[in-house]
C-alpha cells in the first residue's frame, strides 16, 4: 500500500464509487473529509454527461457532501473542451443526448443545429426515438464527423446494470456504418484535463473507479496510479485482469486502510 502515500491528487469515478442511483455509498461523507483533512485535491470524473457539474454538485449535497463545480469533469465537457482545441467558435454542431451536453458544447462557443454540421456529439439520451436515431445517422452518413462522450455499454444502478451510452452508440455505428470517436474513459483525454486543472503531475495522481475496462485502463493508458473498488461494475477477477495497482470493496475499505499510513 505504499503507492497511498505518494498520492497528491486524486480523480475519482462517482457511479458505483460515491454512490449508486440516489444511495451514497458506507463513508462517503466520511471519506471526502479525510481528503480534504489531508489536503488532496481532487476531481470528480464521470462518464456519465446526463447532469451538469452543478446538477452534481446537488446531487451529492443531498448526501451530505459539500463540492463545488469546479471539482467535476463530467465527458460531455471533456468532449467539448476537446473539440474547442480543434474547431473554431461558431461550429456547427448536432448533439444526440440531453440538456447537460449541448450546453457544455454551448459554452465553448459551438452552435446547436440540426443540417449543415461538421459535427456530431452523441452521448445518452433516456428520451430517444427513432426519429433521434434518424437524424444522427443521416448526418453522419452526409459527413459529420461522429464523437461519442463515451463507450460504457451500461450503467451501474440501485436496479442492477442498465444501458449506457454505449448501447445508444452501438445503434448509430451500425445505421451510420462509421466508429465513433470516444473521448471519455478509458481514452487518457478527461484523466490529461483533470491533471490540467488541478495542477498535477501523473505520477503521484491517483484514480478510483468501479469499471476496469473504462476507469483502471485508462488510467494506467494516462501513467496513473490505479484504484479499483468492487462496489459497482467490475468484480476482482476483471480489476486484477486489467492490473489495478490496488483493489478494495469499496471507499469505506479505502479509508480504513488510507488513514492508518
Amino acid at each position: 500500500m505504499q503507492a497511498l502515500a505518494k498520492i497528491t491528487h486524486l480523480i475519482i469515478d462517482m457511479d458505483g464509487v460515491l454512490y449508486l442511483g440516489n444511495r451514497p455509498m458506507p463513508c462517503l461523507r466520511e471519506f471526502i473529509a479525510f481528503l480534504r483533512a489531508r489536503s488532496i485535491p481532487f476531481i470528480l470524473a464521470t462518464n456519465n454527461s446526463t447532469r451538469t457539474p452543478q446538477e452534481y454538485v446537488d446531487k451529492l449535497a443531498g448526501m451530505g457532501v459539500s463540492v463545488s463545480p469546479s471539482e467535476i469533469l463530467v465527458s460531455g465537457q471533456a468532449a467539448a473542451r476537446f473539440l474547442a482545441h480543434n474547431y473554431p467558435r461558431g461550429t456547427r454542431v448536432h448533439v444526440f443526448g440531453m440538456t447537460a451536453l449541448k450546453q457544455a458544447l454551448v459554452d465553448e462557443g459551438f452552435v446547436l443545429a440540426d443540417d449543415d454540421v461538421q459535427l456530431v456529439v452523441a452521448s445518452m439520451d433516456r428520451e430517444v426515438t427513432f426519429e433521434k436515431l434518424k437524424r444522427a445517422t443521416l448526418l453522419i452518413r452526409s459527413g459529420a464527423r461522429f464523437i461519442a462522450t463515451n463507450l460504457d455499454p451500461t450503467n451501474p444502478s440501485e436496479e442492477g446494470l442498465i444501458p449506457g451510452t454505449g448501447a445508444l452508440i452501438v445503434a448509430l455505428e451500425a445505421a451510420s456504418g462509421v466508429k465513433a470517436t470516444a473521448i471519455g474513459k478509458p481514452e487518457p483525454t478527461m484523466y490529461q484535463l483533470a491533471i490540467e486543472q488541478m495542477g498535477a503531475s501523473p505520477g503521484t495522481t491517483g484514480v478510483i473507479g468501479d469499471r476496469a475496462d473504462t476507469d483502471i485502463l485508462g488510467g494506467k493508458r494516462a501513467g496513473l496510479i490505479t484504484i479499483c473498488v468492487l462496489s459497482g461494475s467490475s468484480n476482482r477477477a476483471e480489476a486484477e485482469s486489467f492490473e489495478a495497482d490496488m483493489i478494495f470493496d469499496g471507499i469505506a475499505h479505502l479509508l480504513d486502510t488510507w488513514k492508518v499510513l
